[in-house]
This record gives structure tokens, C-alpha cells and sequence, in this order.
């Protein structure tokens, strides 16, 4: 029986997952906005290699992406190493991190390849709102720009806020949406991905299917153990691991940003999903640190306490902070930088007495 079994699975397509395991993933995802079939879906091995495909067979050496700023540095990393160019477009923290649209606009150009838009954002935790999706979709089918749109965080938002798949508010602009089963599910050793084609007007044609499956048998798929486990890890979930993953991440945010947001020389940005909250540093008020990189190297020295600096997200005076810890571990942390800060603050006079000493 196993050998029988064996046979008809190694009859699918081994490169781009076993059918029924796309078929899996296509049924997680189908809705009336956005159909999926199996033939939709390429597994692969974590959403960073979906990214990895997806990239490469959008663009060509000597063509450019449009990529968020902050973003995740992965982009810049693969499409560089691909020859392709890397146009860095706004987001905006007075607007909880919402697109600067005109910028982002104001970018494209005929070696355009396509736009990464990532929501839920790492490193923001911002959650776009469906008006703010529609109006970057407007962008892309006015300058006739596919998306690459990097869910990995889909769902993962606070209960006051709804997560919209940017593919089901468009049928005419195409999109290649990429997800994985590391951070909502938290398996993030597992690796494993998938690239969503939502092409219902064809406009990809055979191209980016084609070029997706070539792609994809340079490895020759992701994990079978974890394929073998993927329907049922989708389907038969209990709610309620969703609910308590939810919960434990607002509550830790909340608390967070209220500690935060109450040390002088800080300015966090409330996030709405996703593990991860920004703080900008009022760098006037710590003269002694040259940037954010000095600033959170210090922090490590003096409190070891780790958060990453922005510079990372080519977003420089901010810092990242990472919200899946426990409670009581985000307490002391939180209390760690706003001792840090109180040692390293300076107020108007105070800074200005210093920048004058150098």
C-alpha cells in the first residue's frame, strides 16, 4: 500500500508540490473575489524562496522593483543579487505607515517590474486598510505594474482591525501573492511557502506560470514530511489557536507601546497586526549617539536588551521591537530602555550644551 501510494504521489508535479497538497492551499484561499485552483499554487520552500521565484521571474537583470521603505531587507538583498534595480518608495508613520502613494507613483518608470507591497508589514505591524489597498491597486493598473505581495502576516491582526488579501479587491490587475506557514501557524523551521497567481484576465499569459514551474525544480519542491501535513494543518486547525496567538500579541503590543510611549525621547507607532512595533528615536535628545545603529548597540552593551535598529529597513532613527516574547519578559525590557534613556537623555539645553562641547 505505501509503495502504491508513493507511486501516485511521485506521478504530481514533485518541483511544484504534490497536488494535493496545492489543492490544499487553493481551498484555504478560494474566495468569490479571488478563485484559486490547484494550478494556482507553487509550494515552495518558506515564503523567502516564494519571494525568490517570484522576483526572478518578474523581472529581468536591468529592470527595477519598487520596494517599501521601511521594509524587509530580504528584498533588496535578492533583487540584487538578481541585476535587478531597487527603487525604495515611502511609508508614512504619521499614517500608521499607509503608502505615500504619490512617491510611490512618482517611481515608476518603462523597467518597472512590479511593486512589493507587504501587509501585514514587518517591520511596521501596520495593517492596510481596503480604501488604502484599493488606491495602490489604482496605481498599478494606471501604470499597468504588476504586485508582488508579500502575506505572509495575512490574518495575523488585532481584533479592531480587518486584514483584506489585496488579490480579492482586483480582477484586472495581476498578482503574485506569497504566504508561508511560519508565522501564523509559528512553524517557522518547517519552510514551507507558496506563490498564489491571480491572473484572471491572463494578462501573465503562459509566461509566469511556465517560468515559476522551471523555477521551482531547482530544488525540487519543499518538504514532502511537511506536505504530507499541510491539509490538515490548514483545515483542522482549532479556532482557538488563532484566537490565543491574537490575543497574547495585542495584549503584549498594548502594553509595549503604553510603556513606550511614556519615555521621553521615544515616539512608538501603535501597530495593528503582525509581531512587531517601530519606535522612532528623537535623536536630538540623545546627542551623544551618532545614528540608530549606535543608539541599539549601546542598548545591547548597557541593558541587554536587543532590538533592531531601522537602519536595517533603510529607514535610519527608529527601532524595531519584536512582540512574541512573554509578558513579563516585554515588562522588563520595556523598563531596561526607559532606564537607558532616562542615563542618556538630554533636554533642549542639555543637548545643546553638548553638541558644543565636540
Amino acid at each position: 500500500m505505501f509503495c502504491k501510494n508513493l507511486s501516485v504521489m511521485c506521478g504530481s508535479s514533485l518541483h511544484t508540490g504534490y497536488h494535493s497538497c496545492r489543492e490544499a492551499v487553493a481551498a484555504y484561499y478560494n474566495c468569490p473575489e479571488a478563485p484559486l485552483e490547484a494550478q494556482d499554487v507553487i509550494l515552495t520552500s518558506g515564503c523567502s524562496q516564494a519571494i525568490e521565484l517570484a522576483l526572478a521571474v518578474l523581472a529581468n537583470p536591468g529592470q527595477n522593483i519598487l520596494v517599501p521603505r521601511p521594509g524587509f531587507s530580504l528584498y533588496k538583498t535578492l533583487a540584487l543579487s538578481m541585476g535587478i534595480e531597487v527603487k525604495l518608495y515611502n511609508l508614512m508613520p504619521e499614517k500608521s505607515w499607509e503608502i505615500d502613494l504619490k512617491h510611490l507613483e512618482s517611481l515608476v518608470d518603462e523597467k518597472t517590474a512590479c511593486v512589493i507591497v507587504n501587509n501585514p508589514s514587518n517591520p511596521c505591524g501596520s495593517v492596510f486598510s481596503k480604501s488604502h489597498l484599493q488606491k495602490i491597486l489604482a496605481v498599478a493598473s494606471r501604470q499597468c505594474v504588476p504586485i508582488l505581495a508579500d502575506e505572509i502576516y495575512g490574518d495575523m491582526v488585532f481584533a479592531d482591525c480587518k486584514y483584506e488579501p489585496i488579490a480579492t479587491l482586483s480582477n484586472s490587475v495581476p498578482i503574485l501573492s506569497c504566504g508561508g506557514l511560519a508565522k501564523r501557524w509559528l512553524v517557522p523551521g518547517w519552510r514551507m511557502g507558496w506563490i498564489l497567481i491571480h491572473d484572471r484576465r491572463d494578462i501573465f499569459g503562459n509566461e509566469i506560470r511556465d517560468g515559476l514551474i522551471r523555477l521551482s525544480q531547482r530544488i525540487l519542491g519543499p518538504c514532502t514530511i511537511v506536505q504530507g501535513a499541510l491539509e490538515r494543518i490548514l483545515h483542522r486547525t482549532p479556532p482557538d489557536f488563532y484566537h490565543n496567538t491574537l490575543s497574547i500579541l495585542k495584549s503584549n503590543a498594548d502594553l509595549c507601546y503604553a510603556a513606550l510611549s511614556a519615555i521621553p525621547g521615544l515616539q512608538p507607532v501603535r501597530p495593528a497586526g503582525a509581531m512587531y512595533l517601530m519606535v522612532e528615536i528623537e535623536m536630538e535628545h540623545f546627542p551623544e549617539f551618532e545614528n540608530d545603529v549606535e543608539f541599539t548597540e549601546r542598548l545591547i552593551s548597557e541593558q541587554s536588551v536587543f532590538c533592531l535598529p531601522a537602519t536595517c529597513f533603510e529607514y535610519p532613527n527608529f527601532f524595531r521591537v519584536v512582540i512574541t516574547v512573554p509578558e513579563e519578559m516585554i515588562l522588563e525590557a520595556c523598563s531596561r530602555i526607559q532606564e537607558f534613556c532616562e542615563m542618556h537623555y538630554q533636554g533642549a539645553e542639555g543637548a545643546q550644551d553638548l553638541e558644543c562641547d565636540k
